[in-house]
């Protein structure tokens, strides 16, 4: 297995497509038969089996967020995923090895996703957090913006990676939701 980190821009067309259908197969039936959901990341990184097809992937949105009245640098943590022939060979967990260690090494404070299986997560130094969410609301079907929406979320988790301490109250993702 290899792993490259691409920025968004980079990435060519026939590289799109195994993007596309690992994407669409893992999260069947959400996909619009494009590479994203509400919208591109800024990076991926890409795991490779030997013949240099897509196995896995994971994307990261690099954001400044309100938390209670202070920025905070954040890496968020979009669409995780393994081809299934592939999974339980450790390729999701080191898929975030490389998540963590860029964390650690740009200025970043926290590590943000939204979990669907957090059990998956807290085994690498992710919990789960209580706070009231502010984000612009895109229909990911037609793209287009609806509004300002506000609430909790149970699937959201953090993992520190910077200096700063997490704290209850409220976050303002501004911007979209993962």
């Amino acid at each position: 297995m290899n792993i490259q980190q691409m920025m968004e821009f980079e990435i060519g067309e026939a590289l799109d497509k195994q993007l596309t259908e690992l994407l669409m197969k893992s999260f069947e039936p959400l996909y619009h038969e494009r590479s994203y959901f509400k919208q591109l990341p800024h990076l991926r990184l890409i795991a490779y089996d030997e013949q240099q097809h897509v196995i896995g992937q994971v994307g990261l949105d690099f954001r400044v967020m309100n938390l209670n009245g202070d920025p905070i640098r954040v890496f968020g943590i979009i669409d995780l995923c393994v081809q299934e022939e592939w999974q339980g060979r450790g390729i999701g967990g080191a898929l975030m090895e490389r998540v963590s260690a860029l964390g650690d090494e740009h200025r970043i404070d926290f590590l943000l996703l939204f979990a669907d299986r957090p059990d998956l997560y807290e085994q690498i130094g992710f919990h789960k957090v209580s706070n009231t969410c502010t984000w612009l609301q895109i229909d990911d079907q037609n793209q287009t913006t609806r509004g300002i929406g506000e609430a909790p979320f149970d699937e959201l988790m953090v993992k520190t990676v910077g200096d700063k301490q997490w704290t209850e109250g409220t976050l303002d993702l501004l911007g979209y939701l993962y």
